[in-house]
């Protein structure tokens, strides 16, 4: 099946831990979107699938072909030459799928989407409704009645991915003249007809955020995002150009997503186009394990993506997930990560050690002084309490002069650097 592949080329890296959808839920899902095993094939199709001959524009009439489409669009038809000629090379058709994922790749603007789809009628090629073809298999597999055995007395209903999937599969589909007549209704200000429309195509979502699962962000979350996704392509819907809604659907829905999964799915943000540096460096590590047998060198990396070792180092370096320093650590996970990972800042128990003596070396020397000079040292110098004074300070606390406490200060440091106790201090010193 196409769909592992699709999820392993589109990754983008996220604690895999962080969703972890059981078999038999993940049939409900299924079966709540109305797929069978032949409809999975068809909803979750490669998403980058490449055409195989690279240079088959070139075989195009392109100023024939550009004559024919007309030149009355806010952008360069141009560069859509490579997907007209995949589509020419598929028998005129692509799916709905290659045509969003090339719009993504060169980056085009997402307002232009109506244009992109005229451009490929009047280049002859048809755009493929998947939704419309799970449906035609659904109708086929009617009788099989799935959603009553997905969802029957048993259901859990205190799970929410469950009782969300019962819902939502309670609303028909809907046919093109369907979404038609709720596109008339909503421009005349029909607010049922545009929630009717949304709810219709709740599953579009479900189907769709399924593909990202495993990305950082709980399967509810990715449904709610999609949703959001939803219902902007609702308030894009233009019935009248006579477009299929799940193709608007489909490409803000994934929009969202994907966008979610960028801003959200990691401890530490990632820039969106960062993240697609990081995919391609993912796809085409994939694809030089594959040629060459074993793990591709980072020069080997550097060359393919046209960057400096340095760089394609940075943006490993970038990609790795970070680890809570809580994280369970053995068998019975009763150590933390942070338990095995040394402080560079603390001292060493040497230095402990070493410190501590010296402290209590001094604190002796000290008590050879006058009380009085002992008490002005440890004031000056913070070692009662780590706070040291001035000698105004100093002086309040003994009710005599700055001047005073300078001298006693200076006659207490003569004392300590006589030899006989200097040269106790020094062995720490050193």
């Amino acid at each position: 099946m196409k769909v592992s592949a699709a999820k392993k080329e589109d990754v983008i890296i996220a604690d895999e831990e962080d969703l972890d959808l059981e078999s038999d839920l993940d049939e409900e899902i299924d079966a709540a979107l109305d797929l069978s095993d032949e409809d999975e094939e068809v909803v979750d199709a490669d998403l980058f699938a490449e055409s195989e001959d690279e240079d088959v524009v070139e075989l195009i009439d392109e100023e024939k072909l550009l004559e024919n489409i007309g030149q009355d669009f806010d952008f360069n038809v141009e560069l859509l030459l490579p997907l007209i000629s995949r589509g020419y090379d598929n028998d005129n058709e692509l799916k709905q799928e290659e045509v969003l994922d090339y719009l993504e790749k060169i980056q085009f603007d997402e307002d232009l989407l109506d244009d992109v789809i005229s451009i490929m009628i009047r280049a002859g090629i048809e755009v493929i409704d998947e939704e419309e073809m799970v449906r035609e298999m659904h109708e086929r597999e009617r009788d099989k009645n799935k959603m009553a055995e997905a969802f029957n007395d048993a259901m859990l209903v205190d799970d929410p991915v469950r009782m969300y999937l019962k819902e939502i599969g309670q609303v028909e589909l809907l046919t093109a003249d369907q979404e038609k007549e709720l596109g008339a209704r909503m421009e005349a200000g029909d607010w049922e007809a545009k929630q009717h429309l949304t709810e219709a195509n709740l599953r579009l979502v479900v189907s769709i955020a399924k593909r990202y699962t495993g990305r950082g962000m709980h399967f509810l979350d990715l449904i709610q995002e999609g949703n959001l996704g939803l219902i902007k392509a609702v308030d894009k819907f233009d019935y009248k150009k006579g477009f299929k809604f799940s193709t608007y659907a489909t490409w803000w829905i994934r929009q969202a997503i994907t966008r979610a999964i960028a801003d959200q799915a990691r401890t530490i943000r990632i820039p969106v186009h960062m993240i697609e540096t990081i995919n391609k460096l993912v796809r085409i590590q994939r694809q030089l394990v594959q040629e060459l047998g074993r793990e591709p060198e980072v020069d080997e990396l550097a060359a393919e993506m046209e960057m400096t070792p340095e760089k394609i180092r940075e943006i490993m370096k970038i990609s790795q997930s970070p680890v809570s320093l809580e994280k369970p650590i053995g068998e019975e996970e009763d150590s933390q990560l942070g338990d095995f990972i040394p402080d560079e800042d603390a001292p060493s128990p040497d230095e402990q050690a070493a410190n501590t003596l010296l402290k209590e070396e001094l604190l002796n020397v000290l008590s050879e002084l006058s009380p009085r000079e002992e008490e002005v040292l440890k004031l000056r110098f913070g070692l009662k309490d780590g706070r040291t004074r001035t000698l105004e300070e100093v002086g309040k606390v003994f009710d005599v002069t700055r001047e005073r406490i300078r001298q006693i200060e200076a006659k207490a440091l003569r004392k300590i650097r006589h030899p006989s106790r200097s040269k106790r201090l020094k062995d720490y010193v050193d």
